[in-house]
């Protein structure tokens, strides 16, 4: 059946970059980390709240505040109160994040373009188009 060979060709390759990624990155950072650091300095806001990260991390406040808390003891990250509303949290990257952040997608860039090269470049850009199908994105 497709969906069973979708799922064990799924499984593998998420298996495969995750192993890649903790491998590489630590003992700096973890790959939900580079997720943080990725989202604040890819979006549109300078600053975001904590739980501005709960839904692409699909996880509970606590993990992410447990998260944060070691990613500021790390310097990665630094929290700071909102001039207005004391009661927000905004959660900025330090230079050290932003550093590691870089060195993080590089990881990341080069393991897919492994695994990517062993497809011509039309069908990388069928790859996609097609995951974004599935993905609903």
């Amino acid at each position: 059946m497709v969906t069973q060979e979708f799922a064990k060709l799924w499984r593998k390759l998420s298996k495969d970059l995750r192993t890649h990624m903790e491998t590489e990155l630590a003992p700096t950072i973890t790959e939900g980390q580079l997720t943080v650091l990725e989202l604040l300095l890819t979006s549109e806001k300078p600053k975001m709240k904590p739980s501005d990260f709960i839904d692409v991390l699909a996880t509970t406040p606590a993990a992410i505040t447990t998260l944060l808390d070691r990613m500021e003891k790390a310097q990665l990250i630094m929290r700071e109160r909102d001039e207005k509303d004391r009661r927000i949290v905004w959660v900025l990257v330090t230079d050290k994040g932003r550093m590691e952040c870089e060195r993080g997608l590089q990881i990341r860039e080069q393991f897919l373009q492994q695994y990517l090269s062993r497809i011509s470049s039309h069908n990388q850009q069928l790859l996609v188009y097609l995951l974004g199908k599935v993905a609903n994105a």
